[in-house]
């Protein structure tokens, strides 16, 4: 475990949101993934139906979930601060039996949109599952992460490439 102060935390170890009102406004951007592994019976059949089920679009709802859960973050974690986005993008890109989902946002801010973009990806995923479920309950959702992020401290890039 490491002996670094953890910022959530006051003297008392008590939770508490960070007081951000000191650093100053930059351009934040970060980019998280989760994938959603599909039997490959369900991937088959929902290709075959372009993607509809008697639930609807199931891509068209999970982006659109994915939007909303990045845009009500901190609604849902308690020590998150609102922030006002100014890009959300949900990328759905399906990969034989493999629903890759990328969630990208940015805004100008004093704190990162790291919890942000994990959301998005998140929600998308689980909006999946949700669309899917009667098909199969054998559907896993794997590999959530950050993929980059900028501004800031500094600037992370977990992809293998550029930033």
């Amino acid at each position: 475990m490491t002996t670094s102060k953890l910022s959530h935390l006051d003297d008392a170890q008590r939770p508490q949101m960070v007081d951000v009102g000191g650093k100053a406004v930059t351009r934040r951007t970060a980019q998280a993934q989760a994938e959603v592994v599909f039997p490959a019976e369900v991937a088959a059949q929902l290709h075959g139906a372009g993607y509809v089920t008697p639930k609807g679009a199931v891509l068209t709802v999970a982006n659109l979930a994915g939007v909303m859960g990045a845009k009500a973050t901190s609604q849902l974690i308690p020590l998150c601060h609102p922030l006002a986005l100014d890009k959300c993008h949900i990328d759905i890109a399906m990969d034989g039996e493999v629903a890759r989902i990328v969630c990208t946002v940015s805004c100008e801010g004093r704190t990162g949109v790291e919890m942000e973009a994990l959301t998005g990806a998140s929600i998308a995923a689980l909006t999946l599952y949700d669309m899917c479920k009667a098909m199969s309950h054998d559907i896993v959702i794997r590999e959530v992460r950050l993929l980059r992020k900028t501004g800031g401290k500094s600037d992370l890039d977990y992809r293998g490439e550029p930033a």
